[in-house]
């Protein structure tokens, strides 16, 4: 049995779905607060250290090779065999030179130069090149390529109203920004500018965010 078509025109009340109060969705039920780049609660975020494997092991095979060979000279020498003609001018040389020769101050320069950079190399993190994020977990690190943040900040500079065209350096300590605008009032720009991107810097979760340094001109005139 059909039911009787409702006449043209009428009104009829759209059923509804009642919410209830510990529904997780329900616009006043309690639920977690999502996660934003302000926090950073996991703990303290260094530097990058880099594994430097190519000096490590052009070092191990420079010592490899000299341990080597100087093993092999000093068991020829045990077996009864004359000592190899390099360990022989080399004895004779340092036996003759004196310590204040330029060959000696020279040679002793550049000894002194290749330890103080490995020394460099072992005590210094490296990868400027990489920013750390802050940590909203104790077990996970993240990084931002400098040179990806400076993209960030370049296209959030070029939105403000005025800037013809940006560029962008961003260091661990600084960020330059160098805009021309090619109309409105340079301080209006520049004030806009500093304000869009200090947004943006901090949006980018750094655990260090850098200075800005924004600098603003007219475009050279043509002719």
């Amino acid at each position: 049995m059909t039911e009787p078509a409702e006449p043209t025109g009428s009104t009829r009340r759209t059923p509804t779905v009642e919410q209830r109060e510990d529904d997780p969705i329900a616009p006043g039920g309690d639920r977690d607060p999502v996660p934003t780049l302000e926090q950073g609660d996991g703990g303290r975020a260094g530097r990058f250290w880099s594994a430097r494997r190519v000096p490590a092991a052009l070092l191990a095979l420079v010592l490899l090779g000299a341990a080597g060979l100087l093993l092999y000279d000093i068991a020829a020498v045990r077996a009864d065999h004359p000592a190899m003609r390099w360990r022989r001018s080399l004895a004779d040389g340092l036996a003759e030179r004196h310590l204040d020769d330029v060959a000696v101050l020279v040679g002793a320069g550049i000894a002194a130069a290749i330890g103080l950079w490995l020394l460099l190399l072992a005590l210094t993190p490296g990868l400027r090149a990489l920013l750390p994020m802050r940590r909203d977990r104790a077990g996970v690190r993240a990084g931002l390529d400098r040179t990806a943040a400076a993209l960030v900040l370049r296209d959030r500079a070029v939105e403000v109203p005025g800037v013809q065209s940006v560029r962008v350096g961003v260091g661990r300590r600084k960020a330059k920004v160098r805009a021309l605008s090619h109309f409105r009032e340079l301080d209006d720009v520049r004030e806009d500018l500093n304000s869009v991107l200090e947004r943006a810097v901090r949006e980018l979760g750094l655990a260090r965010a850098p200075a800005l340094s924004v600098h603003v001109h007219r475009p050279p005139k043509k002719g």
